[in-house]
């Protein structure tokens, strides 16, 4: 067993800490691609030392895309569980990127979670995945429902039946967030509760609850918020059917103080605790070998799946059946997020461009997809505006372009800058204060002294 849980951010590892120590967490999940194998956080390894168990969770794989795993991934993602010593690892059932050679189309990243085709086709290849990323990890896997704001056309299964055929068929664990069913219930008219009824309870390794926050008739599954009394309202029904190993507090963002989480988290534990609590089960037996996905079934998940994507990040239109407002409101919800995170990787951007910058991202977000990691997309970003294509309303002033190029320069090239380059480059009487003209040719000139 489990027992009751918590996300482990960095944000919060003093507060986790304390709380472990004082028996009120039993056990934390860290984000898989936020943990280096050779360099595990000081905190983690303290829990450990504790006997508190950690349990990766992955974001990237993208099971649920048209596309293989790649071994690459899975690897990586095998080596971070060996070095928390994890008994299992979780993913999600989503995909993350689209495009590329199934497509002949240019690769696209999504930097979130999308939905899933309840269709024959897309279980398929979903199974397939997951056979795939079974056998190349060394502990079991269990898969996440996410949550969605937009619902595929023509859909074949409820989210219940879809989740018991993919266990069926593969015996893979599920991750179930009633937090994620209360969203599909508000944004896509979904039953909770007939979804909890058709899942074999006998799978669920552990359940996560999460807070979030209604906008003009849209759910927002934010983690930023206290959990509210509609998710613990299905936690409760599930409780009463079933008895999960463990259940997790999630928090991302906004961070409260350690009492509050407490509270949080003694409210979980009471649900569980007042439970009827029946045996959940055996676990599944795993089956015989998961028959291939047929090419042609990969074919169209890949065409309909990029062409989802594209709308959202590439504002191409959006494809026949999906509700177009919707649409329009993840797209946007997507580029926020990206911008969210891009400020977190360069911190240096916002304070350099200040009122500007979220403004001129979100334009950049429309002009260029997400494509090689936050990074690159604040380089790329950073570059975007000193070629003057910010528009009107997003040129940052003479001071701020010049401390931006200053920035971009010294992060952009194979090597650091030298004393001098940097120098040049800071030296104010260039380029300080001059009309953006000015600065355009002043900036070509700097380029063309500078490897």
């Amino acid at each position: 067993m489990l027992g009751t849980g918590i996300g482990w951010r960095p944000e919060i590892a003093d507060t986790v800490e304390a709380l472990a120590e004082a028996g009120r967490v039993d056990w934390v999940e860290a984000v898989a691609e936020n943990v280096c194998p050779g360099h595990v956080p000081d905190s983690l390894v303290r829990l450990r030392e504790r006997g508190v168990t950690v349990v990766p969770h992955g974001v990237s794989l993208g099971l649920g895309g048209a596309e293989r795993p790649g071994p690459e991934r899975l690897a990586a993602l095998a080596q971070r569980v060996e070095a928390l010593g994890a008994p299992l690892v979780t993913e999600h059932i989503a995909f993350v990127r689209g495009g590329g050679e199934p497509t002949g189309s240019a690769a696209l990243e999504a930097g979130h979670l999308l939905p899933v085709p309840r269709t024959r086709d897309a279980l398929d290849v979903l199974c397939e995945n997951v056979r795939i990323a079974q056998d190349a990890l060394p502990v079991p896997l269990a898969l996440e429902n996410i949550a969605a704001l937009v619902a595929w056309p023509d859909e074949e299964m409820s989210e219940g039946a879809f989740l018991a055929e993919l266990v069926a068929r593969t015996g893979v664990r599920l991750l179930i967030d009633v937090a994620n069913l209360h969203t599909n219930h508000v944004n896509r008219g979904e039953d909770p509760i007939a979804a909890l009824d058709a899942l074999p309870v006998g799978a669920i390794a552990y359940v996560h609850v999460a807070g979030g926050y209604e906008k003009d008739g849209v759910w927002h599954d934010s983690h930023a918020h206290p959990v509210p009394a509609a998710v613990l309202d299905i936690l409760t029904a599930l409780y009463e059917r079933a008895c999960p190993p463990g259940v997790l507090l999630e928090r991302d963002d906004d961070f409260p103080a350690g009492d509050e989480l407490a509270a949080e988290l003694a409210a979980v534990r009471g649900v569980v605790e007042a439970g009827a609590r029946p045996a959940a089960g055996a676990p599944p037996t795993l089956p015989g070998v998961v028959a291939p996905a047929a090419p042609a079934a990969r074919q169209r998940l890949a065409l309909r799946q990029t062409a989802l994507l594209s709308a959202l990040v590439a504002g191409t239109p959006v494809p026949e059946g999906f509700d177009r407002v919707r649409v329009g409101v993840q797209s946007r919800a997507l580029a926020a997020k990206r911008a969210g995170i891009v400020a977190k990787v360069a911190p240096e951007l916002p304070e350099i461009l200040g009122p500007v910058y979220r403004p001129a991202f979100l334009r950049y977000a429309t002009v260029r997809p997400l494509g090689g990691g936050y990074r690159r997309d604040a380089l790329d970003f950073a570059a975007h505006l000193l070629d003057g294509a910010g528009g009107p309303a997003g040129v940052p002033d003479s001071e701020a372009l010049r401390q931006l190029h200053i920035w971009w320069r010294e992060r952009s090239g194979p090597a650091p800058l030298t004393g001098w380059q940097r120098r040049l480059l800071r030296h104010r009487t260039v380029i300080t204060r001059q009309p953006s003209h000015v600065f355009i040719r002043m900036r070509d000139t700097l380029r063309s002294k500078l490897p």
